[in-house]
């Protein structure tokens, strides 16, 4: 049995529970005791039912009868006072049924909260090795279970756990020799529980595996079902699908079927312990042995039924326990994700020069920009304009070790130049852009931006004097003037409309019929590809950064949007620094410098009169004898 089939009763899980169970601790704790007393409440009332049959038979009901003129009236006074105790019973039950309610949706909020938090603190690298339907598995199904299981296994099992210890004492109580018994029983069922109940479990963990596996795989082949058509792929989906639901239709059933032969097992074994105390409890009776009467016999045989359903009611609910825990560790797998790390202490703040022409750092907007470095060793502060000077020196960097995808890398870009990286796919153009980002780091080497070693800036500030175009444009549900705010989430409307203006954008949208107010949904399909881009060209536009990167911003429409976008973007470079990952080279002629990538290093640079008269690799793309692939 592989590691992932074993049953995950274990320390793991163990600990997986505790870890949940605080959450419902922690957040409602007082609204967990009240259920917690409501329930003791209800299961008192339900075994007092029971218990109050021996009474009602042995005190109440057989010394009336023969009586000529029998007396009713203790009779009913011992029913109403168990009346009060049902009905006390009832309320308890509604109460806590109601609080759970609002406890598991208190939960899982915070949960989400939670796990969208850290969501945001994971680094590329998570996203790049996670399936988008994986990963909304976690908010959908598995959060789902922990809703089940909170409001209807947890009072469940406690209500049942409560009933067998209260059951328990009353039958001791009653006849210790019938109790004998029932343990004889109990052990017999908690064997046959903990046999059925691993192998359910190991089934149900597969199960909520196999089913992100599908979900992921439905969520990919939706978005790219135009590609699917294009390329006749429909049969083959099919069949891929058909083997994941296969899959997951062979450890649904198998665990459904484990858990749903718990219930009818127990059920028996607790019918076979019916018959045996009433076969022992007769002869007892007969025998005069213990004390047994009549109403003892009743009584015990109803608590025989009590006793038995709340194993039963276990049993039925392990199912979702085991689920809900599987769903549980996968979110805590995630949560417990490295989060991004940031050792960066330099910062981005508005600045000024004073009269002296010393940069001062100011609150108030001023369009200009510097680095705030502070010195450890001193304890002072020194503040550098920034100008947009990046450069990059003997870099090496490789997604995994064993495969690196950049080698000893050097190039500048000074302030304001544009510098174009050319060469076929997977030479590492996208990857020099991430690492300017920092959405991965360096193994070997360094960047130094306006002089400053990059790892000491922190994240959110580098990034924020970064502007990014890219060529698979994402756009979110919102208005298109929300779409372009979002560079610059305090921008003025007008603002917006200078973004749109400098980008080329404002024609088109003030064609639109509701402007810069019309509603755009499902990654903007509304637009065509080029006004797509035109609004990614203003978001960039709007937050004003001086370090632009354009990663193939182009090589997705046509050649005459491509003159329109192109317009938008030569404003959008107008005095800042460029990096630019181009397929069409036509978009590069202008560049200050051309990289030439193949293999992630540097095979040629220059300007495009300098690259064609080399005749090498450029003069070949170029000229069309060599293309990039």
């Amino acid at each position: 049995m592989s590691k992932q089939e074993k049953p995950r009763i274990n320390a793991g899980t163990i600990k997986t529970a505790k870890r949940l169970l605080r959450y419902v601790t922690g957040t409602y704790k007082v609204q967990f005791i009240v259920v917690i007393f409501c329930i003791l409440m209800s299961s008192v009332a339900s075994i007092s039912v029971s218990l109050s049959l021996k009474y009602l038979l042995d005190d109440y009901i057989i010394p009336l009868i023969g009586q000529e003129n029998p007396n009713y009236s203790e009779l009913y006074m011992a029913l109403t006072v168990l009346g009060i105790i049902f009905l006390l019973g009832v309320i308890a039950t509604f109460v806590y049924s109601r609080m759970m309610v609002v406890i598991g949706q208190g939960v899982l909020k915070r949960v989400r909260d939670e796990m969208f938090e850290h969501m945001q603190k994971l680094p590329i690298r998570y996203f790049d090795q996670n399936t988008t339907g994986s990963i909304m598995s976690l908010y959908t199904n598995d959060t789902d279970t922990l809703r089940q299981m909170i409001n209807q296994s947890i009072p469940q099992v406690l209500m049942s756990a409560f009933t067998i210890v209260v059951t328990f004492i009353s039958m001791l109580m009653l006849s210790p020799i019938l109790t004998a018994l029932a343990v004889l029983m109990i052990v017999v069922m908690t064997f046959v529980s903990k046999v059925v109940a691993g192998n359910s479990g190991k089934y149900f963990i597969r199960q909520q595996v196999d089913l992100a596996a599908v979900t992921g795989f439905a969520e990919e082949r939706m978005n790219g079902q135009r590609v699917v058509k294009v390329f006749n792929h429909e049969k083959i989906s099919e069949k891929e699908f058909d083997e994941l639901n296969e899959k997951l239709f062979e450890s649904a059933a198998n665990a459904h079927t484990f858990a749903s032969i718990m219930g009818p097992i127990i059920g028996n074994l607790g019918n076979l312990q019916f018959v045996l105390t009433a076969v022992l409890g007769g002869f007892l009776s007969v025998a005069g042995i213990g004390n047994m009467t009549l109403g003892t016999i009743a009584s015990y045989l109803q608590f025989t039924k009590s006793f038995t359903q709340p194993f039963m009611q276990i049993a039925q609910q392990f199912n979702s326990i085991i689920m809900a825990l599987a769903g549980a560790e996968r979110i805590f797998n995630m949560m417990d994700e490295e989060p991004e790390k940031d050792e960066g202490y330099v910062t981005l703040v508005n600045a000024k020069k004073d009269a002296d022409g010393n940069i001062v750092e100011c609150r108030e907007r001023t369009g200009m920009w510097a680095w705030k470095h502070p010195h450890q060793a001193d304890g002072t502060i020194t503040y550098t304009e920034l100008k947009g000077d990046v450069r990059f020196y003997d870099m090496t960097f490789g997604y995994t070790p064993d495969h690196m995808v950049l080698h000893d890398l050097t190039l500048y870009a000074k302030p304001g130049q544009k510098l174009a990286f050319v060469g076929s796919t997977g030479a590492g153009k996208t990857t020099i852009t991430n690492l300017i980002n920092r959405f991965y780091d360096v193994d070997d080497g360094k960047i130094r931006y306006d002089d400053i070693n990059i790892n000491k800036i922190k994240k959110a500030d580098l990034r924020r004097s970064l502007g990014i175009v890219l060529q698979d444009t994402h756009l979110f549900t919102g208005t298109i003037k929300e779409n372009i705010r979002y560079g610059k989430l305090d921008a003025t409307d007008e603002e917006v409309v200078n973004a749109a203006k400098l980008a080329h954008a404002d024609g088109f949208i003030r064609m639109l019929p509701n402007g810069y107010d019309t509603h755009l949904s499902g990654d903007g399909e509304e637009l065509s590809q080029g006004q797509r881009q035109l609004l990614a060209i203003a978001r960039a536009a709007i937050a004003d950064p001086p370090v632009l990167i354009l990663d193939e911003a182009t090589s997705s429409i046509d050649t005459r949007t491509e003159s329109i976008v192109q317009k938008g973007m030569d404003n959008l470079m107008k005095g800042r620094t460029v990096f630019v990952i181009a397929h069409r080279l036509s978009t590069i002629r202008n560049s200050d410098a051309i990289m030439v990538l193949e293999h992630g290093r540097i095979i040629e640079r220059g300007t495009h009169e300098e690259l064609l008269a080399l005749k090498g690799t450029y003069y070949q793309l170029y000229t069309g004898k060599l293309e990039l692939s």
